[in-house]
């Protein structure tokens, strides 16, 4: 029994689900902390300025991390040199991109005397800066999931987040600092973290002089479709954020109240991003050997299983939600009680669908047809923004918003599906018991 719980915890679907969860605790807190510190509109432009930084994120990393993580799988010590070092040398030409645009739109902006949202101001000027300052973890990233190495990437997330909240403890209780302080702060924990990486080896950063062309063409080659899945699921995440923000009734008040039931919904999602990020290189290299019949089953399983581990969880959300939301957001939203549970409820249903999406584009990417999986997620992002605005602008509506989530999502199964009958002749049927199969046979699918 002792070693059977032994081999459990040494699992990698264990120990990237522990990092998750560990990780997104500290965030939970930071989240709590920041609810009470700061008023409901600069809360909201605090949001607004962290769903932005991390759309351009995925879009910065989203070109060479998934293809990183893909060929890293099967390569030598020198083509290690050369991937980890062509990576690093595309993100900073990206970064250097992407500065020059926001500051030469701020400075537009500024010029012709357009006000926007304070939360869109403090992006386009301070995004530049965390890009820099994140530029070291995010791509080591790359390289922990790649091997497999959570405990590493949670010492990193860990330094990055846990001094973060612990300056935001000590700022409720003693110093009372406002917006812009703590963005300071957050800038500072974020490069410390990126410091480590690079004195460890781990960004590219050492490994620059083995960057060649040839390998920046191989991972752009199959980076552009995975960039672009990438930036449609995150617009799929922030869209709602990003034109609620724009609406001159909802503001930046609207993003502050929709920020609390979503983020109690990201939690849900923990699992999902562990079991996801074990099953994409495990469903990678039985692709790569030809072993589609071990690709259904593996997909099968990792999808059964995390829906059926949904089910009990999202039923407690619904029947608990006003609770949640109180302890989350705190005695500021009482008044919006109402309002918030009834979209955090509706969240609790798209919550159920996400693990067969999510998992059927992972499935995709997996057998090399990232562009399918592209086409699917522009798709929903188009479907999630068309509701949106609508929602936002037309019925000024937070609940229409939500809805328009589980619209997206249920597009979303119906195209995976779709494409992958097409190209492996997957069948949904298999789901439910597969997902049985693996709590019943565990031992199964853990790592030797």
């Amino acid at each position: 029994m002792i070693n059977r719980l032994k081999k459990i915890g040494q699992e990698k679907n264990i120990s990237s689900l522990v990092t998750n969860v560990g990780i997104a605790f500290l965030g939970l807190v930071s989240f709590m902390l920041l609810t009470r510190q700061l008023d409901k509109e600069l809360f909201g432009d605090w949001v607004l300025f962290i769903t932005l930084s991390t759309f351009v994120d995925l879009l910065r990393f989203g070109l060479t991390r998934t293809s990183v993580v893909r060929l890293l799988a099967g390569a030598s010590h020198e083509e290690y040199k050369k991937f980890l070092g062509s990576s690093y040398r595309i993100n900073i030409v990206l970064l250097a991109v992407i500065s020059l645009i926001c500051w030469g739109l701020a400075g537009l902006l500024q010029l012709v005397d357009v006000q926007l949202t304070y939360g869109y101001e403090l992006f386009l000027w301070w995004y530049p800066v965390l890009g820099v300052a994140n530029l070291g973890w995010n791509t080591a990233s790359a390289l922990f999931q790649a091997e497999q190495n959570f405990v590493r990437m949670m010492y990193v997330r860990l330094a990055n987040v846990g001094l973060f909240v612990a300056f935001l403890i000590v700022n409720y209780f003693f110093i009372h600092l406002k917006l812009m302080p703590i963005l300071g702060v957050y800038l500072v924990v974020n490069f410390i973290s990126s410091i480590w990486c690079t004195l460890k080896k781990w960004d590219g950063l050492f490994y620059l002089r083995y960057a060649d062309k040839k390998t920046e063409k191989e991972l752009i080659n199959f980076g552009k479709y995975s960039m672009g899945t990438l930036i449609g699921s995150s617009l799929l995440k922030s869209a709602d954020t990003l034109i609620i923000g724009l609406s001159p009734v909802l503001g930046s008040a609207g993003i502050a109240m929709y920020a609390i039931p979503l983020k109690l919904t990201d939690l849900l999602g923990i699992p999902l991003r562990s079991f996801t990020m074990t099953a994409y290189p495990r469903m990678s290299k039985k692709s790569i050997a030809g072993d589609l019949e071990g690709v259904k089953k593996t997909f099968y399983a990792y999808s059964g299983a995390i829906t059926i581990l949904f089910i009990p969880i999202a039923l407690v959300c619904f029947v608990f939600a006003e609770e949640l939301i109180l302890i989350l957001g705190g005695a500021t939203y009482v008044d919006e009680l109402p309002l918030l549970t009834s979209i955090f409820r509706i969240f609790t249903v798209y919550t159920l669908l996400l693990p067969v999406d999510r998992f059927t584009g992972v499935l995709l990417d997996s057998i090399n047809r990232p562009k399918l999986n592209l086409y699917k997620v522009i798709f929903m992002t188009i479907a999630n923004i068309l509701v949106d605005i609508l929602a936002v602008f037309l019925f000024e509506s937070l609940i229409a918003v939500a809805i328009g989530t589980v619209l997206f999502t249920l597009l979303g199964i119906f195209l995976g599906f779709y494409y992958l009958r097409k190209e492996i002749k997957l069948q949904s049927r298999q789901i439910i018991p597969e997902g049985i199969f693996f709590f019943k046979n565990i031992n199964t699918y853990l790592s030797p």
